[in-house]
């Protein structure tokens, strides 16, 4: 099965980022050395992170707009994707505060408010998991998912930029941007940027295919049972049963269940198709 054209583009890009990333020139800076090549992906993972729960926002509202089921298992598995991302980003940078700061952890705005904002995130997969009413646990999600990105920028792009912080960019501290005079990380990091954006929509999708086959095996089982169910019980009625074969009726019950089963089992096929290509 041959890869879309933005799936390529994303594995070039993440690939050209960690050779260059690691080859290329730095500038020479005090403290952060060659530790600072590590902005090429801590940094470009949060990015990826922000544009994936904003395209998970951006389902929940097509959710309440349509009611479409389909467009909130999109918002969760979105933002599914967006915390293991977050993870990786929260991880590289807990390693690069260790080799800079001497710490994995200080109190800094940033830090705090990336932490706080995966527990807000967390907290949403935990609410959806606590509602047992498909209808009720979709509507309270998106509603939720909403408020969560509004509080994930302030927590990340607002308050830190109000208050003292460690980070570049933030609480006066110069960015990055008043370093690189010659522009050459601006040559890694923005691709990177693309390339992480491209590899997490390309995970998302994964899981939201994965997670529509789980959504139709149910379905099948649950119509197999309740086919197979409704058959014994008819054939246990055996007064019915003798005056369905009197009058023919009987013929009808046997084509309705058997189209049934042969419409079910098209459906299994299709679903066994699909598993292979993502096999593939």
């Amino acid at each position: 099965m041959k890869l879309k054209w933005w799936k390529t583009l994303g594995i070039l890009l993440v690939l050209y980022s960690i050779i260059a990333g690691l080859l290329m020139p730095v500038p020479a800076l005090n403290i952060l050395n060659e530790t600072i090549r590590n902005l090429y992906f801590h940094v470009t993972m949060w990015f990826s992170m922000i544009i994936l729960m904003l395209m998970s926002l951006i389902q929940s509202i097509r959710y309440l707009s349509s009611f479409d089921k389909l467009r909130d298992v999109k918002a969760e598995t979105l933002a599914s994707t967006g915390m293991f991302i977050a993870t990786l980003g929260l991880t590289t940078g807990m390693i690069w505060a260790q080799f800079t700061w001497g710490t994995f952890w200080v109190n800094d705005p940033k830090l705090n408010g990336a932490a706080v904002t995966m527990l807000i995130y967390l907290a949403y997969f935990i609410l959806r998991n606590s509602i047992e009413n498909e209808d009720s646990r979709a509507r309270v999600s998106a509603i939720y998912n909403i408020l969560a990105f509004v509080m994930m920028i302030v927590f990340i792009g607002i308050l830190p930029r109000m208050t003292d912080s460690l980070h570049p960019g933030n609480g006066g501290n110069p960015g990055f941007g008043n370093y690189d005079l010659d522009s050459n990380m601006r040559m890694v990091f923005y691709p990177a940027v693309i390339g992480w954006i491209l590899i997490g929509s390309w995970i998302a999708q994964l899981s939201y295919r994965i997670k529509v086959l789980e959504i139709s095996m149910k379905f099948i089982i649950t119509a197999l049972l309740s086919l197979f169910c409704s058959t014994i019980t008819f054939a246990q009625e055996v007064e019915m049963a003798d005056i369905m074969r009197s009058n023919g009726k009987i013929y009808v019950v046997v084509a309705v269940i058997a189209t049934i089963f042969i419409g079910l089992m098209i459906y299994l096929i299709r679903i066994d198709k699909k598993v292979q290509n993502l096999e593939e």
